[in-house]
């Protein structure tokens, strides 16, 4: 068998473990191109890339502690992204409004679900995000 006839199953195995790709994959449900879109002037593309890495480097932090870290480790990697949006939000309290709140909320919850995390038993249901955030 030559290197073009490897399963993909091993190729993965020297890229990324499968949890890492679970959360790789959640960058399909980033809002951020949605809100460019919008035409509104806080959603620059400059804004939007902005919050994108922080998403980016919570999914990273996550899939860097691995599936089995434990929660409190998981939890700080969510305090992190949380507190970096908030700063970002402080240059321009319009970047999150209700409707990107949610958004950013629902991800938040769906990001959690899959690093093994029950979001309901944070923010007093609302979710890890709850815990830290100011918007």
């Amino acid at each position: 068998m030559n290197f073009r006839d490897t399963p993909s199953c091993i190729e993965k195995d020297f890229n990324m473990t499968d949890y890492e790709t679970r959360l790789d994959a959640l960058k399909t449900k980033y809002p951020f191109s949605k809100w460019i879109e919008t035409g509104l002037p806080q959603y620059t593309k400059k804004a939007c890339a902005a919050c994108a890495a922080i998403f980016d480097t919570l999914l990273h932090d996550l899939g860097a502690l691995g599936e089995h870290a434990d929660e409190p480790g998981k939890l700080a990697a969510f305090r992190k992204a949380i507190r970096a949006l908030n700063t970002l939000n402080e240059h321009d309290d319009r970047l999150i409004e209700t409707g990107e709140r949610e958004e950013l909320c629902a991800l938040c919850n769906t990001i959690a679900t899959v690093a093994g995390i029950d979001p309901t038993d944070y923010g007093g249901g609302e979710g890890p995000a709850s815990e830290w955030r100011e918007w």
